[in-house]
């Protein structure tokens, strides 16, 4: 018989091992707990949720909403339970984690097909292997993927600048244009401030609280030297942003021909310019401080943020170098990984990723071709991100609207735009499954 060894019973873990066993696979499924737990772990059960007990939106005219429909649409074990364990929240997705633990605990352990061992991998098994091993992996595997993929390409700790949607950014007072206009012209868009503008972001920033690290990051946050918080460099000095991140040399505002004060640049995140990230903008700030304080910078006023600054311990591989869209390694096709590690960010974003490891690995081992998504999907546009080597300075990502390609036809509507964009996701990933005979 076929037989897939899934590393790791986390949602993305769970996930892939339930694609591969509804296509009659055999699956060993091998979870370290209850012998062995990392320092956020504490339940015995599988799919243990330790951040939030929400997924996020559930309305599907919103990112997390259409991910959730095309999850659904693939049989995901994790919205299932989602579903039967929810708790009020609103237009969100909230469960019990308890019960949410143990109703997919009790359906994998319960599957004849699904064998589950419970040690620690330090070696990764012979055969089809799924690596679907969470942010806090052991030390031992840590090694083992290490040794697998170079450990140029794993990065332990995750210092992530924002992202902002660029058709949000007003280019009636940010403008393109590359320093001393080297490069092309749309390299970056630059968002100009006079003294007094500076010196009012200035103060909101130095003065905006932080977020508080955990306590399995506060032993290494020695390690963001390399990546300093654009809040602790702002309080080296009033004037240590304008020579560092924010340093206006070789650029001239239009609006007024001379040099700005201090430029914040954005970066293309992406081929398709639909993200842009703040250069230099590294942050522990909280969430709602940097809605706060970064719309504080002239043209970004009514920016939408797609992803905020995050710091935190946050294992993950440089994928768009070393894996396909199918989450397959490159250079060693018979081993996938899924969840965090691949670079997506969220829950369901990582119980996406290993219905895709599993779904994929599932028909390889039946002789068919993997599943390629369409990129108007939300899986397939996190698929794509994943292992789009025009990425750059790669940083994991969750849904959201802006990783989709754009509409051919501008709508003002916030609602109807989104609503548009996800009736045209859902249809291009009914065809294409359709295609595949899935």
């Amino acid at each position: 018989m076929k037989k897939v060894s899934v590393i790791g019973a986390g949602l993305a873990g769970c996930e892939a091992a339930w694609q591969l066993a509804r296509r009659g696979i055999e699956v060993d499924l091998y979870e370290m707990k209850p012998k062995k737990y990392t320092p956020a772990h504490h339940y015995e059960g599988f799919a243990e949720l330790i951040c939030s007990n929400s997924l996020k939106a559930a309305r599907f005219d919103s990112a997390a909403g259409l991910l959730k429909a095309e999850m659904t649409r693939l049989h995901s074990l994790v919205i299932e339970s989602a579903r039967q364990c929810a708790i009020p929240a609103g237009g969100a997705l909230a469960v019990d984690r308890t019960l949410f633990s143990d109703y997919i605990t009790s359906h994998i352990t319960g599957h004849e097909l699904i064998h589950v061992i419970h040690r620690e991998v330090t070696e990764l098994p012979p055969g089809m292997v799924i690596v679907a091993a969470g942010p806090l992996m052991s030390d031992g595997l840590a090694s083992a993927i290490q040794g697998l993929v170079k450990e140029e390409h794993l990065s332990f700790f995750d210092a992530a600048a924002p992202i902002v949607s660029a058709d949000t950014v007003n280019m009636q007072i940010a403008f393109a244009a590359s320093r001393y206009s080297n490069g092309e012209g749309d390299d970056y868009i630059n968002c100009p401030m006079n003294k007094a503008e500076y010196e009012q972001f200035y103060d909101a920033l130095i003065h905006a609280e932080q977020a508080p690290l955990k306590e399995i990051d506060q032993r290494d946050f020695k390690v963001y030297e390399g990546c300093m918080p654009v809040e602790v460099m702002a309080k080296r000095g009033p004037d240590t942003l304008r020579y560092g991140p924010l340093k206006p040399v070789g650029l001239t505002d239009p609006r007024t021909g001379h040099r700005p004060w201090a430029v914040v640049q954005l970066r293309k995140e992406n081929a398709a310019s639909t993200m842009y990230n703040l250069v230099g903008f590294q942050t522990n700030l909280k969430w709602g401080e940097q809605k706060r304080v970064f719309s504080m910078i002239p043209g970004l006023e009514q920016a939408e943020f797609l992803r905020y600054g995050v710091m935190h311990r946050n294992t993950f591989l440089n994928s768009p170098k070393l894996l396909d869209c199918h989450f397959r390694l490159k250079e060693q096709p018979n081993i996938f990984f899924a969840g965090q590690i691949t670079g997506v960010e969220g829950y369901t974003e990582s119980a996406a990723s290993g219905i895709m490891a599993g779904l994929n690995a599932g028909r390889i081992l039946e002789g068919k071709e993997p599943v390629t998504l369409p990129v108007e999907s939300m899986i397939g546009a996190l698929s794509h991100y994943i292992s789009d080597e025009t990425v750059v300075n790669f940083q994991p990502m969750g849904a959201n609207m802006g990783v989709l390609p754009p509409l051919p036809e501008r709508i003002r509507d916030k609602k109807l735009r989104y609503q548009t964009i996800a009736e045209r996701g859902m249809k291009a990933f009914e065809t294409a499954l359709e295609g595949y005979g899935e």
